[in-house]
């Protein structure tokens, strides 16, 4: 039988994209944008089989923490853990605590790390994805997830893929990741057909991404597990230690780990994939009258 994955469903977010309806104490995740779910329950929902997944491992700030319990309730889904961020520190200090944590009882514990405020439309689609990286993910690649491009968008990162992984069917090597590029380069990457959007989502061994924190970033690797040795049990939650969160540097996993390593790897998804960052996003995939508007919740 093959090994369970471990969801690590980071819960950030500043409420600044989607204002008024989102906001500080509100991020997207907890609003109820695409369905009856909010977007943090359709994350844990989506992958709640626990013939594939063990509970999820949620990542989240003070603030939010009987929200993000709260919601977890609602739909039935019991977590591992609530790690508490004294601090924002983005999105690699948040993943290098949770593979400390799970790396204390398993070292090769496969991390499937997802932002909990995009929406997948195809989840069945997603789950097959995930499960045929977690072979490269088992020998050591750090896999992300690229999204196949339909239009130029020069709102997101690119990621360049290049040969085959191996024998491993689907699964390519990175040749780079790319910053937000302008309208004409954005182009030129959509006819390229190698290039694929940046979706933010990853897999790897808990071992393997420490490692490459090792070689890249050790701060982040010695301040992660300092706050890690120094959490303490509140109620449900785990409470990350203070100093020494706040004292590792404030990158994101792309900046500090995946734009270095040479185990990246990117296997193309094609899930129906949107990170409903504004509300144009919002419109595109709401469904819209004869006059083509998306309308929710009373309006004139």
């Amino acid at each position: 039988m093959a090994a369970k994955i471990y969801p690590v469903i980071l819960s950030g977010g500043s409420g600044t994209r989607l204002w008024p309806q989102s906001r500080t104490s509100h991020p997207k995740q907890f609003l109820q944008l695409v369905s009856d779910l909010s977007l943090l329950q359709e994350t844990a929902t989506r992958v709640s089989d626990p013939a594939t997944f063990a509970p999820p491992l949620m990542v989240c700030n003070e603030e939010h923490r009987f929200l993000v319990a709260e919601q977890l309730r609602e739909i039935g889904v019991e977590p591992s853990h609530i790690v508490l961020e004294p601090v924002a520190r983005n999105t690699a200090p948040a993943v290098a605590a949770a593979a400390c944590i799970l790396a204390a009882t398993d070292p090769k514990a496969l991390m499937l790390v997802l932002p909990s405020d995009h929406l997948i439309k195809d989840a069945v689609m997603f789950r097959s994805i995930v499960k045929s990286a977690a072979g490269a993910a088992a020998d050591g690649a750090l896999v992300t997830f690229g999204i196949k491009p339909t239009r130029p968008e020069t709102g997101y990162g690119y990621i360049s893929g290049g040969e085959r992984l191996g024998t491993r069917e689907g699964c390519f090597k990175v040749k780079s990741f790319v910053e937000k590029p302008d309208l004409a380069t954005a182009e030129s990457y959509l006819k390229d057909g190698t290039y694929y959007w940046n979706s933010g989502m990853f897999l790897f061994a808990a071992d393997a991404f420490l490692e490459e924190c090792d070689r890249y970033e050790p701060d982040i690797r010695k301040g992660a597990e300092a706050a890690v040795a120094g959490a303490e049990t509140d109620l449900d939650f785990l409470r990350l230690e203070m100093a020494p969160f706040k004292a590792v540097p404030a990158k994101s996993i792309d900046y500090a780990v995946m734009e270095h390593t040479t185990r990246a790897a990117v296997v193309p998804a094609d899930i129906g994939w949107n990170d409903v960052g504004s509300w144009s996003s919002l419109w595109e995939i709401g469904d819209k009258d004869a006059s083509g508007n998306v309308i929710k919740g009373d309006a004139l």
